[in-house]
């Protein structure tokens, strides 16, 4: 399964808030969801942001491409650049081996 991370419109019509979900790769928006992350709420001042950072990251490390959308709120939380980390960590740890 290509997994993709990606935002999910609920709300009501002119009220858009998005969740962060995990979804198969060839499914449209609104499909059933493998893993809900977290949400986002444009329209409070300031935005409100809500992350699990953990299973974003855990589903990053399997595989699952975050949209562009998606990338930019996970730079946000910081589970982008813990992810880059853990990556090069792991990469120079496999090369001493």
């Amino acid at each position: 399964m290509a997994a993709k991370i990606r935002l999910k419109r609920v709300g009501r019509k002119g009220q858009p808030s998005f969740r962060i979900v995990v979804l198969d790769g060839h499914k449209p928006r609104d499909a059933k969801v493998v893993a809900d992350l977290g949400s986002y709420d444009p329209k409070t001042n300031p935005a409100t942001l809500t992350v699990d950072n953990a299973t974003a990251l855990k589903w990053l490390l399997d595989g699952a491409r975050p949209t562009q959308a998606a990338r930019v709120l996970l730079s946000k939380v910081g589970v982008l650049a813990a992810w880059e980390e853990t990556r090069h960590t792991r990469h120079a740890k496999a090369e001493e081996n």
